[in-house]
């Protein structure tokens, strides 16, 4: 397949794989900034929001379970929490709907809730479960925030993927295992590949309104995301060694949750990035762009094509029954 792409170059940030979220904040004051982070009540997203509270944003987290979110989040001022399910399109309307009756513009979106490598699951309109959550709930609720964003007049939209993307493209013929065998390794690497393609395809249309998008790999971590996960499965991304011991992060490779957050923070706050989307980032630096048989870092061709991109955006615009038209106030 012949790939255009986006513009991968390396800004040379000067952080690296052990920054944390508040050295990539750098200091900066957030006060008067509204945040929504999905996610946000548990691992990387709670630290997330844990640093743009500190540095004085208003943070929205929604949660699928209101309560153990409340909990989590008790004590960190400026915080609220609201009901979500992004498996349920109703309920992604109705917090939508409720926070553009608020009148507030929406600066910050981070789009890091999700799930991984779960057995096959469906909702209720027979979608694959990893691909319902992690794009089409996030498209969604994209789109419904819409005005929104684009009342703040320099919004930022944070889409949290994975290095897991180089496993798959996404497959627009049959992205629910419809008509082949489930691969919960496969399904979860099309939903990280969608959420790159989502940021490529959405800051095309929404950067002349002042909102630009990004997505990132946030480095290995062991947080919750890892609980559907088997030993042979914790074996294969390097959480445990041959004798079934955890792997502390200076010898598995993993990041901590401090430096998990980091590429996010940054995606969402840093002045590096003025005049910059659609870029894939990892490390706190745009990613640079790799062969499709490359194992390493780096974003895919396929997570990073434009013309991909635009058939994604057509095939959830279908999916999910949602008119997301960048152009509308």
């Amino acid at each position: 397949m012949t790939h255009t792409t986006t513009l991968q170059t390396p800004l040379h940030s000067g952080f690296d794989a052990r920054t944390t979220a508040t050295e990539a904040l750098a200091g900066r004051d957030l006060s008067g900034m509204q945040a929504i982070v999905t996610g946000g009540a548990s691992g990387l997203g709670l630290e997330t929001v844990r640093v743009l509270a500190g540095a004085g944003a208003r943070v929205l987290v929604p949660a699928r379970d209101p309560h153990p979110a409340q909990v989590a989040l008790d004590g960190m001022a400026g915080v609220e929490v609201a009901a979500l399910d992004l498996l349920d399109p109703q309920a992604i309307d109705s917090f939508a709907a409720a926070f553009l009756a608020t009148g507030r513009a929406l600066h910050v979106l981070v789009n890091g809730a999700g799930i991984m490598a779960t057995p096959l699951l469906r909702d209720a309109r027979g979608y694959e479960a990893q691909f319902a959550t992690n794009h089409l709930g996030h498209f969604q609720l994209t789109a419904g925030l819409w005005p929104a964003l684009r009342r703040a007049q320099g919004a930022r939209v944070v889409c949290v993927s994975s290095l897991g993307h180089r496993q798959a493209g996404v497959d627009l013929d049959d992205p629910h295992f419809l008509h082949q065998p489930y691969d919960k390794w496969r399904a979860y690497a099309q939903s990280k590949s969608a959420n790159a393609l989502f940021a490529v395809a959405l800051d095309r249309r929404a950067a002349a309104h002042g909102v630009r998008a990004y997505s990132l790999h946030p480095g290995a971590i062991l947080t919750p995301l890892l609980r559907h996960l088997d030993l042979d499965d914790l074996r294969r991304v390097g959480a445990l060694d041959d004798a079934g011991q955890v792997n502390p992060p200076p010898h598995s490779g993993f990041k901590n949750v401090a430096q998990g957050a980091a590429t996010a923070v940054w995606c969402a706050t840093s002045a590096q990035l003025d005049g910059i989307g659609g870029v894939y980032c990892e490390d706190c630096d745009i990613a640079t762009l790799v062969a499709d048989d490359s194992t390493g870092p780096g974003v895919r061709r396929w997570a990073a094509d434009p013309a991909q991109a635009r058939r994604l955006w057509t095939l959830s615009e279908q999916m999910t029954g949602v008119r997301f038209d960048c152009g509308a106030a």
